[in-house]
């Protein structure tokens, strides 16, 4: 018994993962120091940002270590694995994203959260950030990367219905990172520039709608006044005045870690979230905040250098959907802190509080781990 039991346990090890008992743990050494680094970093400025309170920066060190659990495991699962599932990876993110239309939790305005029964509340639309590259990848695989007319419309459904329904939540901001990733993972894969100009053309036809019966009347004052903050300072300027007040009192080298005036006089909403980089800008100064930029660039370089170097075209569509959406949750917070955006509410990966983001992201690394550098053929 005990040796069929051990022969079925081998054979369903050798199904899901790569490599034998000996070979399963490598990782990419550069990839995973980087990652360490965003999150000791992270951790130090959230104690910071916290109020130096050890109990929310315990309860962020739990949500890291399983991120980091996720991402050793995603590392580890073939490439066949990945390309077999992921249709329903992406049933099941869209059937998360419809419980959140009908009895997720509001806050702020939105209705983005999830909270069920013996679960922490989480966010069902970061996990797109796995589950949209995997269903486009596989799309795109199955038809041997030789897409036609109805393909196209395909791709826009399978790319619109999870994207129209974070929009509603509303959440703009991971709904344009979603299409911009997809659209660069499509650009990538040859896709004619004329579909990319009528996407621009229903944009631009579209906008005057969106505008006026879409955007609720406060997403219509970020905007205005995003140009004119002083306009209104005390009410949609308030978030950009503040941040840009935090960061530009900074300086070079900060005004030194836990001395914040912005963050811990209560000025700065969401310090510790969305304007955590406001923090680190006020308290550490232009220095670290480079600092921290450089690092993010060196992780989207080694991930786009691990899609560039894949070994299948599977892994290459995945790999570049990956990192371009990571590297857009990343554009799009500093140019909301900077007041280049409105304010739309994302986190900065890896290192503002928060579960969802931070154990998505890092299972996301996972998975370009697993499609870009394993060697399988996708019909094993």
């Amino acid at each position: 018994m005990n040796e069929g039991f051990g022969g079925r346990s081998t054979r369903a090890h050798h199904h899901f993962f790569s490599g034998s008992y000996g070979q399963t743990f490598k990782f990419d050494i550069v990839l995973i120091t980087l990652t360490l680094l965003l999150l000791g970093f992270g951790l130090i400025v959230l104690y910071s940002a916290l109020g130096q309170s050890w109990s929310g920066i315990l309860n962020q060190g739990i949500r890291l270590c399983l991120g980091l659990g996720c991402l050793m495991l995603a590392s580890q699962l073939r490439v066949s694995t990945y390309f077999r599932w992921a249709p329903t990876v992406y049933a099941g993110t869209i059937l998360l994203l419809f419980a959140v239309e009908l009895f997720g939790v509001a806050s702020k305005g939105s209705q983005r959260w999830l909270d069920l029964p013996g679960l922490p509340s989480f966010q069902p639309s970061e996990f797109l950030k796995i589950s949209l590259p995997l269903i486009v990848g596989w799309y795109i695989t199955t038809r041997n990367f030789k897409l036609k007319s109805l393909d196209y419309l395909a791709l826009i459904l399978i790319v619109g219905l999870p994207t129209g329904l974070v929009f509603l939540q509303p959440d703009y901001g991971t709904a344009l990172i979603l299409l911009i990733g997809v659209a660069a993972m499509l650009f990538l894969c040859g896709v004619r520039l004329r579909w990319f100009a009528g996407g621009l053309v229903l944009v631009a036809i579209s906008a005057p709608i969106i505008w006026n019966f879409v955007f609720r009347e406060y997403h219509r004052k970020r905007i205005i006044t995003l140009f004119n903050p002083e306009r209104d300072p005390l009410g949609a300027g308030w978030n950009i005045i503040q941040s840009k007040t935090a960061v530009g009192s900074g300086g070079l080298t900060g005004k030194g870690l836990f001395e914040g005036t912005q963050s811990h006089l209560d000025f700065l909403p969401e310090g510790h979230t969305d304007f955590i980089i406001a923090v680190i800008g006020e308290e550490l100064g232009f220095v670290w905040c480079a600092t921290l930029l450089c690092c993010y660039l060196l992780i989207f370089s080694r991930l786009m250098y691990l899609a560039t170097t894949a070994t299948n075209g599977f892994g290459y569509v995945v790999g570049t959907g990956i990192t371009v959406i990571f590297f857009g949750y990343v554009f799009v917070n500093v140019a909301m802190v900077l007041g280049l955006l409105p304010v739309v509410g994302l986190p900065l990966p890896l290192v503002s509080y928060g579960g969802s983001s931070a154990i998505t992201t890092m299972a996301a690394f996972g998975v370009a781990l697993a499609v870009c550098t394993h060697k399988q053929d996708l019909e094993k």
